[in-house]
């Protein structure tokens, strides 16, 4: 298995993590991207994404050339697509956009060749494996001769190259050979166990892990905003609440971000809006937080000016989605931000993961003080390490 070339196409937060794990694992990879500036970046041995051990891999891989990136896709024998899937924005409920699965499928549909496997491992709505599948038949391919599998990564930022090789697996195939090929192909790099199944299946796995944690994060959140209505201390009423052996609260915080827990959810609630009302609660209770922070700081903000008679400079400590990433992806830390700044306010974006935004005044290095309000949005470790 590991003679066979593998093209991995979108090399973002999973695409070039993976190509640095397939190369390292043995195989021959052709990293895909359309922007250039990441193709010459890796190619020159440089990940343009923040993650703990993935610049060492990268340099090691491109230097061994098991690993070089291409701006159009590359013949290979096994193709992962990993490219985004967002959603199209609408007032009633998000609705998800698989144009650049299909482009993708539709890209590398005239160098597929017998007995090659392609697997789509970006979180998609349920269908969009056979969805591709009727893209390559319309392209004229063979689908008798091909395998095709859908597998969902399961990873935190911050343990990407670890968790992609050492959690459990879920494989998903149109047909029961699809299901026997790509299992093999996982078994040469994964350690954890493969977990086999239909591709939907598969699919609705991905979408409910997610659904499952915004869920508990909503939870959370109402508490945080009933608690302060009531002024109840809400870290000490969770502390309290998770000493029953059969609970265990999450930590409210600004919203959800990234690109899983924020949209996954939506890809079920447009597949039936009419049966998923828990589901569609919890991701506008989880927006709706986002909403609250701003005011409650617009409030703290204006109580400043009335009593000091000038408006007060605010330090908002946290620009991504997450501690210890510079993902800003759906991002409610900058969504808070960018909303002050529209709104009039005084704001200074601290991030020692964010060199510079298009709008905000931001900065990697911050003095305590140097801004009248600050607002904690992210747990970055620096951060609690100041406050210590």
């Amino acid at each position: 298995m590991l003679d066979r070339k593998v093209t991995v196409i979108g090399l973002g937060y999973i695409g070039l993590p993976t190509s640095a794990v397939l190369a390292q694992a043995g195989y021959t990879v052709s990293g895909i991207d359309i922007n250039e500036d990441v193709v010459s970046s890796i190619n020159r041995g440089e990940a343009h994404i923040v993650e703990p051990d993935l610049d060492q891999a990268v340099q090691r891989s491109v230097a061994s050339k098991r690993l070089l990136a291409y701006t159009s896709p590359q013949p290979g024998d096994v193709y992962i697509i990993c490219v985004p899937t967002p959603f199209h924005q609408d007032k009633s409920c998000p609705t998800p956009n698989l144009d650049f699965v299909l482009k993708a499928a539709q890209g590398i549909a005239p160098l597929l060749k017998a007995g090659d496997l392609i697997i789509l491992e970006s979180t998609s709505p349920v269908g969009t494996t056979q969805k591709i599948a009727d893209v390559l038949k319309k392209q004229g391919v063979d689908l008798s001769t091909i395998y095709m599998a859908y597998c969902p990564e399961r990873v935190l930022p911050g343990k990407i190259m670890i968790e992609l090789v050492e959690n459990d697996r879920v494989v998903g195939g149109l047909r029961l050979q699809d299901i026997d090929v790509g299992r093999e192909f996982y078994k040469t790099f994964v350690k954890g166990r493969i977990l086999t199944t239909t591709a939907a299946t598969a699919e609705m796995c991905k979408l409910v892990e997610n659904s499952y944690r915004d869920v508990n994060i909503a939870f959370a959140n109402e508490l945080s905003i009933v608690c302060d209505k009531i002024g109840v201390d809400v870290q000490e009423l969770i502390q309290l609440a998770n000493h029953h052996p059969r609970v265990n609260i999450l930590q409210p915080g600004p919203g959800v971000g990234g690109h899983c827990i924020a949209v996954d959810p939506w890809f079920i609630v447009t597949q039936d809006p009419e049966n998923t009302k828990i589901i569609r609660c919890a991701r506008e209770v989880n927006l709706y937080k986002t909403q609250w922070v701003i005011k409650k700081i617009k409030a703290e903000a204006d109580a400043f000016e009335k009593q000091k008679g000038y408006a007060p400079k605010i330090a908002c400590l946290g620009l991504t989605y997450k501690p210890d990433v510079d993902d800003l992806r759906e991002s409610p830390a900058l969504e808070i931000a960018l909303t002050l700044h529209q709104d009039g306010y005084s704001i200074i974006g601290v991030d020692p993961y964010v060199a510079c935004h298009d709008i905000l005044n931001v900065t990697q290095v911050y003095e305590p003080g140097a801004a009248d309000i600050e607002v904690l949005l992210v747990k970055h470790s620096l951060f609690l390490k100041a406050q210590k």
